[in-house]
């Protein structure tokens, strides 16, 4: 796992080998990041990232100079590690919130620009994500939601659905507020 652009370009990531994690790959991870390098400004947005496990799309926003960046993970370990990231890197747009990533969707006063999630594939409530973000009212005009899913999971039903671009067996949806 690396960093793909930005500042840290390069950087290999080592979490603990112990998190309860599915890392994005590197290589949808590229393919996404060139994807949305035409869609937002990444200098000019505040981004969340759910399920937020190792940090790998939290500190690909924080190496390309997004200016605020909040991670939501469940997993205290998984915290550390992004938090131990954020300081070494001297991160401070970063903000680590250890808390149940949907709970956090329900009680969150925030807009973002850009929302990453990625949760456990088995989750049952996975196909809810798109409709609490845009029930809640957590972007902002222009806003993108990515959501990370298996291939056999089909999320287009949202009015805010704009394209599925598959990578093997993960899939990532893409929803936009108007």
């Amino acid at each position: 796992m690396r960093i793909i652009g930005g500042t840290l370009k390069g950087t290999k990531l080592t979490p603990p080998s112990n998190l309860p994690v599915r890392p994005t790959t590197d290589l949808a991870k590229e393919a996404l990041f060139n994807i949305l390098q035409y869609k937002l400004d990444w200098t000019e947005i505040v981004a969340l990232d759910l399920f937020s496990g190792t940090g790998n799309i939290t500190l690909e926003l924080a190496s390309r100079q997004v200016k605020n960046i909040t991670a939501i993970d469940s997993f205290g370990k998984c915290c550390a590690y992004i938090d131990s990231q954020k300081k070494k890197f001297h991160l401070e747009q970063v903000n680590v919130i250890k808390y149940d990533a949907l709970k956090y969707l329900a009680s969150c006063k925030k807009k973002f620009d850009f929302i990453f999630a990625d949760p456990p594939y088995d989750l049952p409530q996975l196909p809810q994500i798109p409709k609490l973000v845009f029930q809640y009212e957590l972007l902002n005009a222009g806003g993108l939601l990515v959501l990370e899913h298996p291939s056999t999971k089909k999320l287009d039903q949202s009015t805010f659905f704009i394209e599925q671009r598959k990578y093997g067996y993960s899939s990532f949806s893409i929803f936009a507020m108007p």
